[in-house]
């Protein structure tokens, strides 16, 4: 009757935690159920915010977010809208695309070393696009004055330059007809910033009073669901703002505020975010903005800041500077623009979370090994073996304190026999056992304990970084970033139909499980029922769990498993005496 009992608790048990890890992975473990596919999301009509000036010497008060583009509008084709000229090429060995000479925008960018899909013809990621098309997204920078007209949406700016190249700046300029003259002369690096130099030139009779603004204008939120904001990984209008960065804010957020819009009183750089890529405005390096997020109306999102009011006497011109970040979140290329250009924290547009410390040094040694090996799988494994050579004085007193625990299990069952109607003095006596063979029965759980930072650690890194994204392994496996293609219920996809993410049992999920098995059963086994039935389970129950995770993830498990495996041999072999099973 007792054991009955205890199975039946042992596959309640399983039964739960099976069913409420979909919970729990949902939330703080999502995972993609196809290779990433890029879509950007769509930007309003983006006129210039307007500026209440402020006391000189004191910082501007906020823009006012514009007004949306009206809801009537024609939605076209990005194509159309692009072939209607009245642009200057952008050409990078990173980027491509150009500015609208009207309203001057930065309002086209594909990112030329990053595909949609894995897919050998997938076209080139896109991340800006011109407002108008359901996948408007741009930067735009500005000026707000008094009494004076400014350049607006409509604006059409003459330019001096046929292409921007980080070898030919272009400059763009516009005069009011009342003696002020506006520039802005663009330039950009080998990678994803772009520097513009913003002068407003008074030419008239009186002194004007003239702030320079910069903001980025999205329409819409993601809509794939890996996209979406998580505990784990943040995505919506980030920054570095009044001193911190932010996380903690999203895009409904910004719908629920106050006046839909979230001030600040200084900034480092803000904007928006996705999974792998980003669009950010940032001032120069100390000079002192305010800053707002915010949503001007349904469904369209802005970020902004803006300069202190100044003024500009007769014969006289302002230059300021702002530079817009527009590209991939490379870990190395956002610390060396934090590093050499002076902007803080930019690195932190990647979410690591609380465990940053231990985060990047695992991103930077798996790196390392790619380069070296040139497979990010390989990578992984030999990041596994390290690990596991570090761990091996652990490792080790695990394995010997287990093989104890097997040398003593017949005096275990003599004990437990012998007071079984008597549980406390049965936990007394087998304390006392374990004290006097020098056994530490919660030595095989410290091994595990310390796989969970670098599980997790291992998980960030396939989820966040740009790095991983696509990278292929051998066979089947053509994105280490991804689950596991290839599903055993579908009969490896050759059925029409996906299995819910419960029962999507890859291969790799498959060998997970068995390897896990075998491990398994190379150790003493459990005196309790209840745990001795739950061991049984957990191989398999394992296989489910893990079985949606990226693949690179179960790579490393079973990369674990098996050099664990092997080092049991090993101590079996070395040691023959610990292999002696128990008397029954």
């Amino acid at each position: 009757m007792d054991d009955k009992r205890n199975l039946i608790a042992a596959i309640l048990l399983s039964a739960a935690i099976l069913l409420g890890w979909n919970f729990v992975a949902d939330r703080f473990f999502p995972t993609p159920a196809k290779p990433d596919v890029t879509t950007t999301v769509a930007g309003s009509d983006g006129a210039a915010p307007a500026v209440t000036p402020s006391t000189q010497g004191q910082p501007s008060a906020l823009p006012v977010p514009a007004a949306a583009a009206p809801a009537a509008q024609t939605i076209r084709p990005v194509e159309a809208v692009l072939a209607e000229g009245n642009r200057i090429p952008i050409e990078t060995p990173a980027l491509s695309g150009s500015i609208n000479l009207v309203g001057a925008r930065i309002d086209d960018i594909t990112l030329t070393k990053y595909r949609q899909s894995i897919d050998k013809d997938a076209p080139p990621v896109r991340l800006f696009a011109p407002g108008g098309t359901q996948a408007a997204y741009f930067a735009s920078i500005g000026w707000s004055a008094q009494d004076i007209a400014v350049p607006g949406a409509a604006t059409m700016w003459t330019a001096n330059g046929a292409k921007l190249t980080p070898e030919t700046p272009v400059t763009l300029s516009w005069t009011n007809g009342t003696g002020q003259t506006f520039r802005i002369e663009y330039s950009i690096d080998e990678h994803y910033l772009i520097t513009a130099r913003q002068t407003i030139a008074n030419m008239g009779p009186a002194a004007v009073s003239a702030s320079s603004y910069a903001l980025i204008d999205r329409l819409g939120k993601p809509t794939d669901p890996h996209e979406q904001d998580s505990i784990t990984i943040h995505v919506g209008p980030t920054g570095y703002l009044d001193g911190k960065s932010v996380f903690d804010t999203d895009y409904d957020d910004l719908e629920e505020a106050p006046s839909r819009t979230v001030r600040y009183n200084s900034a480092g750089w803000l904007g928006f975010t996705d999974k792998y890529w980003l669009a950010a405005i940032v001032p120069a390096k100390g000079e002192r903005v305010t800053a707002a997020m915010s949503s001007p109306a349904a469904n369209n999102y802005q970020t902004l800041f803006a300069r202190d009011f100044r003024q500009i006497a007769p014969g006289r011109q302002v230059t300021t500077t702002s530079r817009i970040f527009a590209g991939a979140k490379e870990v190395s290329t956002l610390q060396s623009y934090e590093n050499d250009q002076g902007i803080t924290r930019l690195s932190n547009a990647i979410d690591w979370g609380w465990f940053e410390f231990f985060e990047v040094p695992i991103f930077k040694l798996l790196d390392w090994l790619f380069k070296q090996v040139g497979n990010f799988g390989v990578a992984i494994m030999m990041l596994t073996l390290i690990i596991r050579v570090l761990m091996f004085p652990i490792a080790n007193r695990q394995f010997s304190s287990m093989a104890q625990m097997r040398l003593v299990q017949p005096k275990m069952k003599a004990l437990q026999e012998r007071y079984k109607d008597d549980k406390p003095k049965m936990q007394q006596e087998l304390m006392k056992l374990y004290k006097d063979e020098k056994i530490n029965p919660l030595a095989g759980c410290l091994p595990i304990l310390l796989q969970i930072p670098i599980f997790y650690a291992l998980y960030k890194v396939l989820m966040l970084t740009i790095e991983m994204r696509h990278q292929p392994f051998i066979l089947w496996i053509k994105d280490l970033s991804a689950p596991d293609p290839l599903h055993i219920l579908n009969l490896f996809g050759l059925l029409p139909f996906t299995p819910p993410s419960i029962l999507s049992i890859g291969v790799l999920a498959l060998i997970l499980g068995v390897t896990m098995w075998l491990q398994f059963r190379l150790n003493p086994q459990a005196t309790d029922p209840v745990q001795q039935q739950v061991f049984k389970i957990m191989p398999w129950l394992f296989m489910f769990i893990m079985a949606p995770f990226a693949a690179g993830l179960l790579l490393y498990w079973i990369t674990n498993n098996i050099l664990s495996i092997g080092q049991q041999q090993w101590m079996y072999r070395k040691f023959p005496a610990l292999r002696a099973a128990p008397a029954k």
